[in-house]
């Protein structure tokens, strides 16, 4: 059993620590021998041409297309159709690329991008055709922008500077590998446009954006990597992919659902973050180090996940899905059913129906080789979401009918005076109806009270035109007991529905200076018989939920994810789940998410704690942090992509005694467990 002693830190070292360090960390000890592995990695030899495309790649390519084979003589006609493919194309080079939000203010954006597919376009029919006049014309391009292009301005410099480095690249590694006339002076100066402009502004990352941002650096540094043979740049992406934090590493973008971080945003910007993942992970596959196995074969996940809702099918979701673009199918099929369908033999049959919808993709030409001689009669299992927590939160159904004698409450009506009601009486059930209570003030909870929801769509949602109210729920004696919450959901966000991009609210409920928002906060000295099940509480600023003084508590089934930001008492002190001086508790079954600035579940001074069946992934520091505690279980658990350990143990004063954890899945956490 392996203790810790807990380090305090300064708020704004804290913070530089969780937005920049946590990609360049040691990974989870418990997640496998290919981190154990990393050192290999370094010394391994670069395989040259080994972007997206070997040296086998190229020769399987070219005789398909010169023998005029099906799908791939189709597609390649279909790639090398338009202007960009003619050789009288003209780069048109800035020096200075501008790029605002969303394209806004573009200056010299869409003919850098323009100029990228061009010399892969190009490089690609010298190789086919023989042709040298495709080869100067790729170096055209280069020396164009090379000698031109200085830097990368505004808003959406590096998702631009991400689009293009990594197509600039495998161009350029293929042209190095195949045409020997192309002058080392001109290599140089493309090499210098790669390490003084791409680098510097990639380097660094973006994790707070949508994951798609952070997909496409990983593809660029990695391609400048391995054109520059640069080894440590090369690891750096490795890390970043495994344990990268905030949206950005393969367990923050896809969840162990198959869900995606984008997925509640829009299809198109779903699929594109899945693409420039592959492209990462086809670039590493190339230079011998699998990402694609990553968290058990976590990509695949994503991507079936994505094409089985695409294809009209109903998927699970936290939170609402986006409906834009469903139905659209990007370029991204192939070359996924190729690694995981051809190369590794596992079924992914939504994949394959998708990729059918996409027979005229260029990356069928490039990226594609089918079956081969490797068709096993039995596949391997098509990638499975995760079991674990699968009813966690409010449920679409009530979960049992309310008793007689309840009160029912609809949207708009006082559930205090309702509350005073039934607290007077000695205590009973109030029952609420579908859609947005909003709470004009934090609700006093009574003693002897059932508060029993529809079910997702009832929502509590504090006013927040209505300051110094900054929980919704709170205890009305010190001493409450014997209070039962079911079935409905608590929005700590200041509007009652994520906006389009429910990246943008995160973003704006990251900062210190936000308002305080809290969804049950129940401190006292000797409260007791609590019971949470099938409750939501989400996207807090404070604590989503915060016993102290507790015993006989009951967490059961519950959603209390998005939460613990950085409002005081500041970064690292706000949780998802926050128990002080707590007994006699059994959580299980439930989910513990995207803690913006802490953990999971934090247990301080805990006696009897058993924490079953859980999910606790994503969260900036550890999945479950126990100090001063004892006899505390964790068992059955998933943790990964913590920004911590998965479990951790850490203490001030005293040593945790009696802790015990079984059978937990670890993986893909910065530090280890």
């Amino acid at each position: 059993m392996k203790r810790r002693t807990f380090l305090l830190q300064s708020s704004a070292g804290f913070a530089a620590a969780v937005t920049h360090g946590f990609g360049q960390m040691p990974a989870d000890s418990a997640d496998g021998a290919h981190h154990a592995g990393n050192a290999r990695d370094i010394q391994r030899p670069i395989v040259h041409p080994g972007v997206l495309q070997t040296r086998a790649d190229l020769d399987f390519m070219k005789a398909k297309i010169k023998a005029g084979e099906e799908p791939w003589k189709s597609s390649w006609n279909l790639w090398t159709a338009g202007p960009i493919a003619a050789l009288d194309f003209k780069p048109k080079p800035f020096a200075h690329i501008v790029r605002g939000a969303g394209g806004a203010g573009q200056q010299g954006g869409s003919e850098l991008s323009e100029s990228a597919d061009a010399a892969n376009n190009h490089v690609m029919q010298w190789w086919v055709s023989g042709d040298e006049a495709h080869a100067r014309k790729a170096i055209e391009i280069f020396d164009a922008w090379s000698h031109t292009l200085s830097d990368f301005f505004e808003n959406d410099a590096m998702l631009l500077a991400g689009w293009t480095g990594g197509s600039f690249c495998n161009a350029a590694e293929i042209l190095r590998a195949t045409y020997p006339a192309w002058s080392a002076a001109s290599q140089n100066q493309f090499k210098r446009m790669l390490l003084t402009v791409y680098v510097p502004l990639l380097r660094p990352f973006y994790p707070e954006a949508n994951g798609n941002w952070d997909a496409a650096m990983m593809y660029t540094l990695l391609a400048i990597a391995v054109f520059c043979e640069d080894r440590e740049l090369m690891e750096l992406v490795y890390q970043h992919y495994r344990t990268g934090p905030v949206n950005s590493g393969i367990t923050h973008y896809v969840y162990p659902s198959g869900q995606c971080e984008e997925t509640c945003r829009d299809q198109g910007h779903t699929q594109m973050g899945l693409g420039y993942l592959l492209n990462t992970c086809v670039v590493a596959w190339n230079q011998g180090v699998d990402l694609f196995a990553e968290a058990d074969n976590r990509l695949a996940l994503g991507v079936e996940y994505t094409a089985r809702y695409a294809l009209g099918e109903d998927v699970l979701v936290y939170g609402r899905i986006g409906e834009v673009s469903r139905g659209k199918f990007s370029d991204i099929y192939h070359p996924i059913l190729q690694h995981y369908r051809y190369e590794k033999q596992i079924a992914m049959p939504y994949t394959q129906r998708a990729a059918d919808k996409v027979l005229r993709s260029h990356t069928i030409a490039t990226m594609f080789r089918g079956d081969g001689e490797k068709s096993p009669a039995n596949l391997k299992p098509a990638p499975e979401p995760s079991k674990m927590a699968v009813t966690a939160g409010a449920q679409k159904m009530p979960v049992g009918e309310p008793p007689a004698g309840a009160i029912v409450i609809a949207p708009g009506k006082s559930i205090q005076e309702a509350l005073d009601k039934l607290g007077k009486s000695g205590g009973g059930t109030l029952s609420l109806k579908a859609g947005v209570h909003t709470l004009p003030a934090t609700l006093r909870v009574p003693s002897g009270v059932t508060i029993v929801g529809s079910g997702i769509d009832c929502e509590l949602f504090l006013d927040p035109a209505k300051p110094g109210q900054e929980a919704a729920l709170i205890n009305a004696e010190p001493d409450m007991h014997d209070v039962i919450l079911r079935n409905f959901v608590i929005e700590g966000g200041l509007t009652p529905e994520a906006p389009a991009d429910p990246n943008v609210d995160v973003m704006k409920r990251r900062v210190m200076r936000g308002p305080i928002r809290a969804g049950i906060v129940f401190q006292g000295a000797t409260m007791r018989n609590l019971t949470l099940e099938h409750i939501t509480v989400r996207n807090c600023t404070y604590s989503a939920v915060e016993l102290f003084g507790a015993e006989q508590v009951n967490i059961l089934n519950c959603d209390i994810s998005g939460s613990g930001g950085m409002v005081p008492p500041g970064p690292g002190k706000n949780h998802n789940l926050k128990m002080n001086h707590i007994s006699r508790i059994v959580i299980t079954g439930s989910r513990f998410a995207d803690a913006m600035w802490g953990h999971g579940i934090a247990v301080i001074f805990g006696n009897g704690v058993e924490i079953r069946d859980c999910e606790l992934t994503r969260n900036a520091l550890d999945g479950v942090m126990i100090a001063e505690s004892r006899q505390v279980m964790v068992e059955g658990c998933m943790a990964e992509g913590n920004g911590g350990a998965g479990i951790a143990q850490k203490t001030w004063m005293d040593t945790n005694q009696g802790v015990v954890t079984e059978g937990n899945i670890l993986r893909n956490n910065v530090a280890p467990s």
